[in-house]
């Protein structure tokens, strides 16, 4: 296995992935997010994300070029408050490993990965969120160090 860059041009090596993250929110929380969305339509869309200013999305690619799961991440510059401290943070904002390959050490490469990616920007933290049912992605964030520190809560209207 390998970790690589995936370029915008490339987002529809991401989509089956990511098809797989979006059932399983699918089916937790339905009242929130669409079934079966467009294909064209979200490759577009991820496609677009991607060209975007500190977007990156790493493939964790098989030997024979297939896509064993992926990571997209951004670093962000934080102004300082007068609450908080600014400066540079990675924002991890999408993990997904392939179902036959979890547990193999894909998503803790990944995540590793994004942390040296971070710590070669100059950025003081790493950030992720992830859904309360998705217990793949708690479980590989708290094997990671990452703890948890905000909670959001949302009611739908």
């Amino acid at each position: 296995m390998r970790i690589t860059t995936i370029p915008a041009e490339q987002a529809e090596r991401l989509i089956p992935l990511l098809n797989d993250l979006h059932a399983l929110h699918v089916l937790h929380q339905p009242e929130r997010y669409k079934a079966d969305p467009d294909e064209d339509a979200l490759t577009t869309w991820l496609s677009s994300w991607l060209s975007g200013d500190n977007i990156v999305a790493l493939g964790a690619e098989s030997p024979t070029g297939g896509i064993l799961g992926y990571a997209i991440y951004e670093i962000e510059e934080r102004p300082d408050l007068p609450v908080v401290a600014g400066g540079k943070r990675a924002m991890l904002h999408h993990i997904a490993v392939s179902d036959t390959m979890r547990r193999m050490g894909i998503g803790q490469a990944l995540v590793a990965e994004v942390r040296n990616a971070a710590l070669e920007a100059g950025a003081k933290a790493l950030r992720t969120t992830y859904a309360p049912f998705n217990e793949a992605s708690a479980g590989l964030m708290q094997a990671m160090g990452l703890k948890p520190s905000v909670i959001v809560a949302e009611q739908v209207l």
